[in-house]
C-alpha cells in the first residue's frame, strides 16, 4: 500500500500531539532527567520540595524506550516534578534497600524520610 498524503498527515498530527514515545525523533533540548551520583545528593534534591520520579533501571536494550518516556516527562513536568534515573549495577546498596528484584522500576519521593 503506497503511503498517502492522508495517511501522512495523520501520522504528523499523531506524532505532534502524542504524549508518549512513539519513534519519532522530538527535539527536546538538553536533558531534564537527573542521573544519580549519591544517595547524599539525592537527598539535597528532595528538600529543595519538589517530587521526585526515580526509575531504577539495568543499562539494556529494552530500557532504551523508559528512558525515552523518562526525557519526554521530565521535559513536561519540568520544574513542578524532577526525574532521576539510577543505574543500579553501578550503586546496588541504594537499589537493594529499596527492596525489589525485577528491574526496571519506578518509585516516587516526596519527602527525604522515604528514602531512609
Amino acid at each position: 500500500m503506497a503511503d498517502s498524503p492522508f495517511f501522512d498527515r495523520i501520522m504528523s498530527n499523531l506524532r505532534a500531539s502524542c504524549k508518549y514515545y512513539t519513534g519519532y525523533p522530538k527535539d527536546l533540548g538538553p536533558s531534564r532527567v537527573v542521573h544519580f551520583t549519591s544517595e547524599r545528593e539525592f537527598v539535597h534534591l528532595l528538600h529543595e520540595g519538589y517530587p521526585m520520579v526515580v526509575a531504577f533501571t539495568i543499562r539494556a536494550n529494552y530500557t532504551k524506550h523508559l528512558d525515552k518516556v523518562l526525557e519526554e516527562a521530565a521535559v513536561e513536568f519540568y520544574p513542578h516534578v524532577k526525574f532521576m534515573r539510577v543505574e543500579c549495577p553501578k550503586y546496588p546498596g541504594f537499589c537493594i534497600t529499596r527492596q525489589r528484584k525485577e528491574y526496571p522500576f519506578i518509585e516516587i519521593f516526596y519527602s527525604p524520610e522515604q528514602v531512609g
